[in-house]
């Protein structure tokens, strides 16, 4: 969601929302297996899958306008770990704008950064970062004069791919897909939830090439022991 120096609709989400007061995710394996926590803040919303398993997503659901709330999830899961993440940045539709006819009607802007740290060390044993892959589904506007169209649905171009067959998976075959563009908090435009974690120094806000049309990202990443 963008930016906008708009006063915010009364949907607005403002409040770090937590995760971990819910059942512990356990992941079945045959190996030892430990408790993690995974904490997100995404503009706007995620879902988590760790081992081809839904663990957690974003409480505020996605068609909430200015949505920037930060999630704490707990999960029990064995290593090596298989991370993979949905994440999207609000749109009213595919045209890819937001506050589609009102003044500030507008292109929205994306990122999320995440940390997961192993419970029974403390220690942080994954952040986003520039090694993370993703695939973008969701790309619009592609032609971005269409941003003030009255008719945005008709004049924005946009391109959709359906999501590859198991691609949560440990074996899915990410090698093709784009390494993560990491962003400063000041491109991103963070805050809310953001402020309420204590981020690792090394963990980097992500999203796609294009933080404005990049709508609907999967993501990717392996933790080892």
């Amino acid at each position: 969601c963008g930016s906008s120096s708009e006063s915010s609709p009364t949907s607005t989400a403002t409040t770090m929302s937590t995760l971990d007061t819910e059942p512990t995710s356990t992941i079945a394996t045959t190996d030892q297996s430990s408790t993690f926590t995974a904490e997100v803040w995404a503009d706007n919303w995620f879902s988590l899958y760790v081992n081809g398993e839904l663990v957690g997503e974003d409480s505020v659901p996605i068609t909430t306008e200015r949505s920037f709330n930060a999630e704490t999830i707990t999960f029990t899961a064995s290593y090596p770990l298989t991370i993979a993440m949905i994440t999207k940045d609000f749109k009213e539709t595919d045209s890819g704008l937001e506050y589609i006819g009102e003044p500030n009607q507008q292109m929205g802007d994306g990122g999320f950064i995440a940390q997961f740290t192993d419970t029974s060390t403390g220690e942080i044993v994954a952040v986003t970062n520039g090694d993370w892959r993703g695939l973008v589904i969701q790309n619009a506007p592609l032609n971005v004069e269409c941003e003030k169209s009255a008719d945005p649905d008709t004049d924005c171009q946009f391109e959709t791919l359906d999501e590859p067959a198991n691609w949560t998976s440990a074996n899915f075959d990410d090698s093709s897909w784009a390494n993560a563009t990491s962003y400063l908090a000041d491109e991103v435009g963070v805050k809310d939830g953001y402020n309420e974690i204590m981020w690792d120094s090394t963990a980097e806000i992500i999203w796609g090439p294009n933080l404005n049309t990049n709508n609907t990202i999967l993501w990717r990443f392996t933790i080892t022991p």
